[in-house]
């Protein structure tokens, strides 16, 4: 592999795919924003806050905590930050991105501006549409990390581009599927999260599993009617890109949506289960958006108002999801 890997981000989903990215690379560079996590990984050979069983051979990675040196020595750039600091990372970067291949593995939209990661970086940086990718699928870290068979979509406008970063990433327990849909898959991603809120509530609030299953299917026409909305073309939202991970994020034990839901359902407040988890759960921050830009389509999405409801509103779980009960088919 001549082209040299950069990852942008130090937690879960960063160690998992730098864990990935070594299995195929002979190095890669990684920004990490704090000098004390850089010497304590470099010290232990794992990551001193996330995925600590995972091990790395540090020799054969570039800590740095410059962005700008990452980037300078990087042809792909896998940013894996959560949404809500992407843009205060990303706007350190002071070089030029027109020619780096930029792959988003970011599950979550820039709140203030209401526009997909990809949309962003594209304007910002003004790279071609071609030279953005993103990270799809069904793929907890905490499993990659362990190295259990996971699937992910890689998607780019640039089909051929797709193909070459499945090639990049697949190894013995990851499979890789290309796809042109960046901008559904990445709507897809977002709403997931969302409908993992839903799940969470739902279990605390005591539905059963017959309930579970008319509730996410009902998600997934929401995500059909919704992308079509947006971005119209045909989509198939049973594969793995979409339909898989939507499911695994509702019902894996991994899943810090799930667990926000649940907390939620359970009496906490936003602000005192957000402190209590320790970790960013992306659908609060989606929930926001995917309600606000559906002001302006009116599609009907009844599961992502009544998480907007309950989270936003501070309206009665209870009281809302005995009314959503009424609506799902």
């Amino acid at each position: 592999m001549e082209e040299k890997i950069g990852i942008i981000g130090s937690g879960s989903w960063a160690t998992a795919l730098a864990k990935v990215m070594l299995e195929n690379a002979p190095e890669i560079h990684w920004y990490m924003r704090s000098n004390e996590s850089i010497a304590a990984f470099e010290e232990s050979g794992h990551n001193p806050r996330y995925l600590t069983y995972a091990r790395f051979d540090t020799s054969r990675i570039h800590f740095s905590s410059d962005i700008n040196e990452v980037v300078s020595k990087s042809d792909i750039l896998i940013i894996a930050v959560p949404s809500p600091y992407v843009k205060q990372v990303l706007m350190k970067i002071k070089r030029s991105m027109r020619k780096k291949t930029i792959v988003s593995a970011v599950k979550g939209m820039i709140a203030d501006e209401q526009v997909l990661v990809t949309d962003w970086i594209r304007k910002r940086f003004q790279v071609e549409e071609g030279h953005i990718a993103i990270i799809a699928g069904p793929c907890h870290a905490e499993e990659i990390a362990m190295e259990r068979l996971s699937y992910l979509t890689i998607g780019c406008t640039c089909r051929e581009l797709a193909v070459h970063l499945c090639q990049l990433i697949e190894n013995r327990y990851v499979h890789t599927t290309p796809s042109t849909d960046v901008d559904g898959l990445e709507y897809s991603s977002v709403m997931k999260n969302i409908y993992a809120i839903a799940a969470g509530l739902c279990h605390t609030l005591s539905y059963g599993d017959n309930f579970q299953a008319v509730l996410l299917s009902n998600a997934m026409q929401e995500i059909q009617r919704f992308t079509m909305a947006m971005q119209g073309g045909h989509r198939d939202t049973n594969n793995s890109g979409y339909l898989g991970d939507v499911l695994v994020t509702a019902y894996s034990q991994y899943s810090r949506n799930r667990q926000f839901g649940q907390m939620i359902g359970m009496g906490y407040s936003v602000k005192s289960a957000q402190l209590e988890m320790q970790m960013v759960a992306e659908g609060y921050y989606g929930t926001l958006c995917i309600h606000q830009l559906n002001e302006k389509m009116k599609v009907s999405l009844p599961i992502v108002d009544a998480v907007y409801a309950i989270i936003y509103e501070r309206q009665s779980p209870l009281i809302v999801i005995q009314k959503l009960t009424q609506q799902l088919r």
